[in-house]
């Protein structure tokens, strides 16, 4: 994840050579392979460099094709091949051997803010137009890649790294108090566009930001599909094109002969690792994978110490296992080096931090991941069958139900009451009770318990066909900081995070499939893997965490200090102190976890 900054001044002031020099030297531990700047006047680039592929080995950023139109980007590029195409069809030329970085100078020239509408991948960039005298900048389908900026007078200042725009003189420490409280109700900011600090914001996924001496203009360029079912004849052409996809996306996140996977024991990321290895085994040449797992022995009962195991021993590959029996809460030290520019509700950061660390540590730069196969692939058939009720497929829908069934090994009928039940205690169960120590005054005047209402209220009674992908999804894409917790802003490791599973023609063709069978408990990704993955592994269900690791460690005596923290001043703005429960010994995984956010919060408060 290479660093990016800039600043532009409205008035024609000439930009600090010093201050853009020091923003971009402070992205060094993101971008340590070169550091370098651009400056014409009121307008200023930075870029640090962080190379992790072959066509990386001689980029060199800010860049401009023509010296009137320049860029500085984090950005990784899929489809390149269609790209180029597309780029020739529109008269550009000398594309066989752009990189990235050209392929979106390329891509402006021909189609100026419409660019994003032919890029697909992870990208945070920044473009200035000479001519136009205009900044273009953009951010990634689902914001993978984080974008910052600050207006500054008359000017603006950004970069994909927060803390980066807190050098700038001109931007003040004030915090934005209505995303704090988001952050002690929720965990994460509501407003896409907010951040923790008053005066800097962040772009949303898909957002475009084009800002002129009129000043900023913001613009979504891309809104999750509503697909039409798609149909083969065959079954066995829809996992033949998955496969295709798969293989595709995995490929494009590649682009080099040394990899690290965050493999659990689940059927995600075990999946990728399958596709990755194969990949590198194609290119004939030698290379590295390497699987990292967290694992418990003792805390909890966890089982991904096996599953993970098989799936290593079954592709031949390392596997390298952080052990988290000996976590402990608030716990600081240098191995984890948690830093959040803004707060973050983690109380055992080590099982956030400790794959990372080891895979940083080995100096891997590329992790391969499986997020989000879950919303992606699982989901239930009832929508489904509802649909086709509506639509008069009769035999459609009953020859469905019974399949379902079958495979299920359900009795319909004597069940459906114990499902009802089952379903209303799930949804009662899933609000958590509003906070009782929140500052009165902080309440009152953001109207505190009308936004808990309105984040809590029961579901739409629309019904899609796919609704947890499209609430998954639709989640994603409105908090922004979700991909934060593996960003170098936040890890200060020089390590980028890559997701197969998030990619825009994989996820366009899964929500075209027929929900029955192949989007019910990933039925299309375990038929995909047949013969690939030991089959314990491919059959295993949907497993979480059989356990609350907070919860055991608050019933230990060394915890019982988290009741008596000593608390910030700052944080009296925010919580009632005495108004806190204790949480040392407490059962309830829901409450003494959002009793534990005022301590992430003062945490964050002392770091500052």
């Amino acid at each position: 994840m290479s660093g990016i900054c800039g600043i532009v001044h409205a008035d024609g002031a000439p930009v600090d050579r010093q201050l853009l020099h020091a923003m971009t030297a402070f992205m060094a531990f993101r971008g340590p392979d070169a550091q370098d700047v651009w400056i014409d006047g009121p307008v200023g680039l930075g870029h640090a460099l962080l190379r992790t592929t072959p066509e990386s080995e001689h980029e060199h950023q800010p860049l401009s094709l023509d010296g009137k139109v320049w860029i500085t980007a984090d950005a990784r590029i899929d489809g390149q091949a269609e790209l180029r195409k597309q780029l020739a069809a529109q008269g550009r030329t000398n594309l066989a051997t752009a990189d990235d970085i050209e392929l979106i100078l390329h891509a402006y020239h021909a189609w100026g803010e419409d660019c994003v509408l032919h890029l697909i991948g992870d990208f945070a960039f920044a473009i200035w137009d000479g001519p136009r005298w205009q900044l273009f900048c953009a951010r990634d389908h689902f914001g993978v890649k984080p974008f910052f900026y600050a207006t500054v007078g008359q000017g603006l200042v950004f970069s994909n790294t927060l803390d980066c725009l807190r050098k700038h003189p001109a931007v003040s420490d004030t915090l934005n108090d209505l995303s704090i409280a988001d952050h002690l109700l929720f965990e994460f900011i509501q407003d896409p566009n907010a951040t923790a600090f008053a005066d800097i914001q962040r772009l949303a996924p898909a957002q475009c930001l084009i800002w002129s001496a009129d000043g900023p203009r913001l613009k979504t360029y891309w809104e999750l599909p509503d697909k039409i079912e798609v149909r083969y004849r065959p079954a066995g052409d829809y996992v033949e094109h998955f496969n295709e996809l798969l293989a595709v996306a995995v490929a494009d996140r590649l682009r080099t002969d040394r990899v690290a996977v965050e493999m659990s024991g689940g059927l995600d990321s075990t999946a990728v690792t399958v596709v990755a290895l194969q990949q590198l085994k194609a290119q004939s040449r030698p290379f590295e994978l390497d699987a990292y797992t967290m694992v418990f022995d003792r805390l909890i009962q966890d089982q991904e110490r096996y599953y993970s195991g098989l799936a290593a021993k079954h592709l031949g590959i390392p596997i390298h296992y952080s052990v988290g029996d000996d976590f402990k809460l608030f716990e600081k030290n240098d191995r984890t080096k948690w830093h959040g520019p803004e707060p973050a509700h983690c109380p055992v950061p080590e099982m956030v931090i400790c794959t990372m660390a080891e895979a940083a540590q080995a100096g891997h730069r590329v992790v391969l991941t499986g997020w989000d196969g879950d919303n992606l692939l699982d989901e239930s058939p009832n929508p489904y069958f509802r649909h086709l009720l509506k639509e008069g497929k009769f035999f459609r829908m009953l020859s469905g139900i019974v399949s379902h069934a079958i495979s299920q090994r359900l009795r319909i009928l004597p069940r459906c009451r114990e499902w009802l039940n089952r379903w209303r205690r799930k949804y009662a169960a899933s609000i958590p009770s509003y906070p009782v120590w929140l500052n009165p005054e902080l309440e009152q005047r953001l109207n505190l318990p009308a936004r808990w209402a309105q984040y809590n209220r029961p579901p739409s009674t629309s019904r899609p066909l796919r609704p947890r992908a499209r609430k998954g999804f639709s989640s994603l894409l409105e908090t922004s900081s979700f991909f934060d917790f593996c960003d170098a802003g936040v890890t200060h490791r020089a390590m980028e995070f890559r997701h197969p599973l998030l990619d825009l023609r994989l996820l366009d063709y899964c929500l075209s499939l027929p929900p029955f069978p192949w989007c019910v408990k990933k039925e299309i990704l375990r038929a995909a893997m047949r013969g690939a993955l030991p089959e314990p592994v491919r059959l295993r269900p949907k497993t979480p965490l059989a356990g609350f690791p907070h919860v055991v460690l608050l019933q230990r005596a060394e915890a019982r200090g988290i009741d008596r923290f000593a608390a910030s001043p700052a944080l009296d703005r925010y919580i009632t102190r005495s108004n806190i429960p204790p949480v040392c010994g407490t059962d309830d995984p829901e409450s003494s976890w959002m009793n534990m956010r005022p301590i992430s919060l003062d945490n964050w408060l002392k770091s500052l």
